[in-house]
């Protein structure tokens, strides 16, 4: 069927975040305010998904679910392979109500309190929070920024990973911001790493649908099939088919161990039992019949990167992209005015009422960028820039 994402879906009355609680995030929004920061796409949902969830809702009960029957899991391992050419047993998939509460629980798990978990920043707020609110330490691989694009500095992270308190590194695979897809030899240089001193990795790959036409994603378990039991990968339907408020996430944990231990923790000290009944409906209709809507929006999604490239070009030639090779979240690159973060902001978000993301939430090395969605209408985008425009030239 033929998708409309130029149509804008209104969020009024919605309760999202991204439109209607903005202020929470940022106390200066107005309601003329463009919100264009948090991962939440504007455009309506897949119509399979819909007539999946009208079907459940017309049954009346929704009482306690459980997600665990051959038609989930076919549904979600025929994803992976189909996608990915990526064979996962069902047995190893675990259900968390999102992948950030994952990446907290499994903090938890694998390291005790003091220890070490490297993060490569710029890199997505919620790894350093979790890892502070469990009592670990942060310990920082910054990417490298050459060039206008990044890669990892393995040099440092090979001086990390040798510090046997430092026992876990996250890595984001897409990379949010920083919109890096890594490729089969840079995956392959950080495990080998990480393995050779004992370091666990958990891999956050929830962008992993979201790249770019000829860009292809490797889930980092494939490279290491004598090593998947010391990697735990976080996916989920939330980014790949909006699906955020539904609150489901897969996690893959091939070691038992590792996964009795995850049952107990979330079983009994977090008393989370499974997913709601509507989520399981949408995630099994989205896996099994959403292909379509998915290459849709990847399409509408290189044109708009596309018409931001041939924007900034014309009228903020100062501002560059970096190469958006995955998710939907355009890094921009603000250093050639000199703005002092503040001022930078400051014109955006608060003059131009534009809510980009500060790029210092993501790590000190994120100081002159700023984060943008663009999951948006192509109207929406157009007007977004022109008013960033009017401020800054």
């Amino acid at each position: 069927m033929v998708y409309d994402f130029d149509t804008f879906v209104s969020r009024d009355q919605t309760n999202s975040v991204k439109w209607e609680f903005m202020q929470m995030f940022e106390p200066k929004a107005t309601p003329e305010t463009i919100p264009m920061w948090v991962a939440d796409m504007d455009f309506p949902c897949a119509q399979p998904i819909l007539e999946a969830l009208h079907k459940r809702v017309d049954r009346a009960i929704f009482g306690y679910s459980s997600h665990h029957t051959s038609e989930y899991y076919r549904a979600v391992c025929g994803w992976f392979q189909r996608r990915f050419n990526w064979n996962v047993d069902s047995v190893s998939i675990v259900f968390s109500p999102g992948v950030v509460p994952a990446i907290g629980y499994l903090i938890d798990l694998l390291t005790e309190p003091g220890d070490g978990v490297i993060i490569q920043p710029p890199v997505y707020y919620p790894f350093k929070s979790k890892i502070e609110v469990y009592g670990r330490k942060v310990v920082n691989n910054p990417l490298l920024y050459q060039n206008g694009t990044y890669s990892m500095d393995y040099e440092d992270l090979e001086l990390k990973a040798k510090d046997p308190k430092n026992k876990l590194l996250i890595l984001c695979s897409p990379h949010n911001p920083v919109g890096r897809v890594w490729s089969k030899e840079e995956l392959q240089t950080l495990g080998d790493i990480c393995f050779q001193h004992n370091v666990f990795i958990i891999s956050d790959e929830i962008h992993f649908d979201l790249v770019r036409k000829g860009v292809i994603h490797t889930p980092l378990e494939k490279l290491f099939p004598k090593q998947k039991e010391r990697i735990i990968t976080t996916t989920a339907p939330s980014k790949t088919f909006n699906l955020a408020g539904l609150q489901l996430a897969n996690i893959i944990i091939h070691d038992p161990e590792i996964r009795d231990k995850w049952y107990a923790y979330v079983r009994d000290r977090l008393s989370i039992n499974g997913p709601n009944a509507l989520s399981i409906v949408a995630a099994q209709a989205a896996y099994t019949h959403g292909e379509e809507w998915l290459e849709a929006v990847l399409a509408y999604l290189d044109e708009n990167i596309k018409f931001l490239q041939s924007f900034l070009a014309k009228h903020l030639p100062k501002v560059k992209l970096v190469p958006l090779e995955g998710t939907y979240l355009a890094w921009l690159d603000f250093t050639a005015y000199g703005f002092p973060q503040e001022e930078l902001v400051r014109r955006i978000v608060h003059e131009a009422k534009v809510l980009l993301e500060d790029g210092t939430l993501f790590g000190e090395e994120g100081k002159g960028f700023m984060r943008m969605n663009i999951a948006t209408t192509r109207s929406i985008l157009d007007e977004a820039l022109a008013r960033m425009a009017k401020v800054l030239t």
